[in-house]
C-alpha cells in the first residue's frame, strides 16, 4: 500500500538518483551490512553509487574495517561465522565458523586481532588475521551481551546482561577475571581512559568502574535508559539516548564523572555519531527512527540547529574520515541517506536562510541495512 510518506521518500530517492552530484565525494567505500539481504553492499563514496553486493552465508549485523584499510570483516551471528572481505577488489576471501551462534565482534586497535563474543557455546574467541584463523578461546560464565577493547588492546570487557555482572579479560595472559556483580542489567560497555562505562539498563544509569582496581567508582542516574552511547571525537563528552525521554543526556566522564546536561532532541532519539567538519564547532547527529529524520546538534551549545528527513527508520550513522559526509542507514526503506556536513555549517552561518538543506542524496543499498564501515583508498 502506498502512503504519503512512501511517496515523498520514493520521489526524493528518484530525484537524487537522477541528478548525481557533480561534487567530488570521499575517496573510498562504505561497506554496509544488509541483514535481510544476506550481503555486504560496497558503496563507492566518490561517485555515490553501489559498486557491488558481496554475498555472505547468513544475515550480517556488523562490519569492521582494518586500520590499514585492506580488509573488512563481517559477522553473521545466527550461524556464528566471521567473513573476510578484500577491500581492494571487493570480494569475499574467507569465511570461518567460530560457534553455533555469536553476539558481536570487536577489532583490536592494532588491527591484528578480531574478537568474537559467542553465545552457543558461551565463549570468547580470538581470531588472528592475515590469514583469518582461530587463535585462542576462553569460556565465559554466563550469556554475554556486549564486548569492548581497551585503547591499548591489553584488556577486554564483557557484559552479561540479566546476570548483572561484567568481567575483564587479560589478552596477554588469556585469562578471564571472576565476574564483578552489578546492581542492574548491563548492556553496552565502553572503555574511556582508565575507566569502564557500563550501561545499566534496568536502573537507568551509567555504572563507571576503575579498570585498574576493578571496582565501582560511581553510579550516574539518567533521564533515559542508556540504550545508545556515543563519544565526542576527542573523548571529552559522552552522549546517551534511549527509552524514557526524547532527549540526549550529556555526560562528562572526567576524574569525577557527572551528568552535565539533558537536551531535548527529536522524537525517540536513537543511534548517534559525532562529526567535526572544518570551520565548525562540531555536530552531534541523532537518528529519530519513529519520525524518519536526523536531529543535528551544535556540540558546543548543545542546541538543535537542523532537522533533516532521511528515510524510513534510520538506525545507524557513520561519518567519513574527512568529516565531510554523514551516512545514515534506513532499515525499512533500505537506503542510505547522505548528509553533506558543509551544508549544515553554511545553513547555520546564514541563519538557516540557505535554501539547500543538509540532505545530499539517497542511495538504495539493500534489505535492512544495519551497520557500516568506511575504508579510504
Amino acid at each position: 500500500m502506498l502512503t504519503r510518506r512512501s511517496l515523498v521518500f520514493g520521489g526524493l530517492a528518484a530525484l537524487t538518483a537522477c541528478s548525481r552530484p557533480k561534487a567530488r565525494g570521499f575517496s573510498g567505500y562504505a561497506f554496509i551490512a544488509n541483514q535481510e539481504g544476506g550481503a555486504i553492499a560496497a558503496v563507492d563514496l566518490e561517485v555515490f553509487a553501489v559498486a557491488r553486493h558481496i554475498r555472505v552465508d547468513g544475515a550480517p549485523t556488523a562490519v569492521a574495517a582494518s586500520p590499514q584499510g585492506r580488509q573488512v570483516y563481517a559477522l553473521t551471528p545466527a550461524n556464528g561465522s566471521a567473513h573476510e572481505i578484500l577491500a581492494g577488489n571487493l570480494t569475499l576471501a574467507r569465511t570461518l565458523r567460530v560457534a553455533e551462534s555469536a553476539v558481536t565482534m570487536r577489532l583490536a586497535p592494532a588491527g591484528d586481532t578480531l574478537y568474537v563474543l559467542c553465545r552457543e557455546p558461551r565463549r570468547l574467541v580470538s581470531l588472528a588475521l592475515n590469514p583469518l584463523r582461530m587463535d585462542w578461546v576462553l569460556p565465559l560464565a554466563a550469556d554475554p551481551v556486549d564486548l569492548d577493547v581497551s585503547p591499548d588492546g591489553k584488556l577486554l570487557a564483557v557484559s552479561y546482561g540479566a546476570t548483572r555482572a561484567i568481567s575483564f579479560v587479560d589478552t596477554l595472559r588469556r585469562q578471564v577475571s571472576p565476574p564483578i556483580a552489578t546492581s542492574g542489567e548491563i548492556g553496552s560497555v565502553r572503555f574511556h581512559a582508565d575507566q569502564l562505562i557500563a550501561a545499566n539498563l534496568s536502573e537507568r544509569m551509567l555504572s563507571i568502574f576503575d579498570v585498574q582496581r576493578r571496582r565501582l567508582i560511581v553510579n550516574l542516574p539518567l533521564a533515559v535508559q542508556p540504550d545508545h552511547l556515543c563519544f565526542k571525537a576527542d573523548g571529552g563528552e559522552l552522549f546517551v539516548t534511549g527509552a524514557g525521554m526524547d532527549a540526549v543526556v550529556v555526560v562528562e566522564p572526567y576524574y569525577t564523572p557527572q551528568v552535565a546536561k539533558t537536551v531535548l532532541a527529536g522524537h525517540t532519539p536513537g543511534a548517534m555519531a559525532a562529526c567535526t567538519p572544518p570551520d565548525s564547532p562540531g555536530y552531534l547527529l541523532v537518528a529519530n527512527p519513529n519520525s524518519g529524520d536526523v536531529s543535528i546538534l551544535d556540540i558546543n551549545s548543545k542546541n538543535v540547529v537542523a532537522v533533516t528527513p532521511v528515510g524510513t527508520r534510520p538506525s545507524f550513522i557513520a561519518i567519513t574520515p574527512d568529516n565531510q559526509y554523514a551516512l545514515v542507514l534506513n532499515q525499512v526503506s533500505g537506503d542510505m541517506a547522505v548528509i553533506r556536513m558543509p551544508n549544515v555549517t553554511r545553513a547555520v552561518n546564514e541563519q538557516r536562510r540557505w535554501k539547500k538543506g543538509p540532505l545530499f542524496m539517497l542511495i538504495p543499498v539493500g534489505s535492512k541495512p544495519v551497520s557500516a564501515a568506511i575504508v579510504g583508498i
